[in-house]
């Protein structure tokens, strides 16, 4: 059975506290990072099929940039962290203080990648240290690949293993957001792909009947 069919509302509550944990953990790191004070919501945490997850993305055809890594230790999956062409040269010109940045330069600044790099690095790793800190699993993460591509490709390459047992992942919305007037959020969506028995190994650590 998939675990769409024995994830409710209380479950995803629950993600969504520790999301939203790990967001404010991430968001004090970047604040450092950026000398700037930036704001980290998890605005929903839900279910949705492989399908949604491309509709989300901008469509299979959208090209995105997209952070994976695969999670090790006691409950293995895959996680993604994509963001549209536009939200990610956002970002990076926000972290470079560098308007001129863009993808569509035939070789973008290595430092632009490598700051597009880094925010994956923040993200996932205040991520699973929130859920580790609450499940005491031992979670750790993989490098943080960065990839400029279609949607479909990048999202095909982590389903390799789930697919065989659900049609589903969880998505983490995040909203990223320097503090201060007229300034607008820089929105992602993170995707969590447990390995199969991962979720039930998670739930289960939380004191919670999957």
């Amino acid at each position: 059975m998939g675990y769409e069919r024995t994830v409710n509302s209380f479950h995803l509550d629950l993600l969504k506290e520790i999301g939203n944990i790990g967001a404010g953990h991430a968001a004090t790191a970047l604040s450092v990072l950026l000398d700037k004070q930036i704001d980290m919501k998890v605005p929903s945490v839900k279910i949705v099929s492989f399908d949604e997850m491309m509709e989300m993305a901008g469509g299979a055809d959208n090209v995105v940039v997209s952070i994976f890594l695969r999670i090790e230790g006691d409950a293995p999956g895959s996680m993604f962290f994509i963001l549209s062409l536009d939200q990610a040269e956002a970002f990076i010109q926000s972290m470079l203080r560098d308007d001129q940045f863009s993808f569509e330069d035939r070789n973008p600044s290595e430092l632009g990648l490598s700051a597009m790099q880094e925010l994956g690095n923040i993200l996932s790793g205040s991520y699973l240290s929130s859920l580790a800190d609450f499940t005491q699993l031992n979670l750790q993460p993989s490098v943080p690949s960065l990839t400029m591509d279609m949607a479909g490709a990048v999202i095909s390459f982590g389903l390799i293993e789930i697919s065989q047992v659900s049609d589903y992942a969880i998505v983490i919305d995040t909203a990223i957001k320097e503090v201060g007037a007229g300034s607008e959020s820089v929105n992602g969506h993170f995707f969590l792909l447990p390995d199969p028995d991962s979720l039930h190994v998670i739930f289960q650590s939380l004191g919670v009947k999957g």
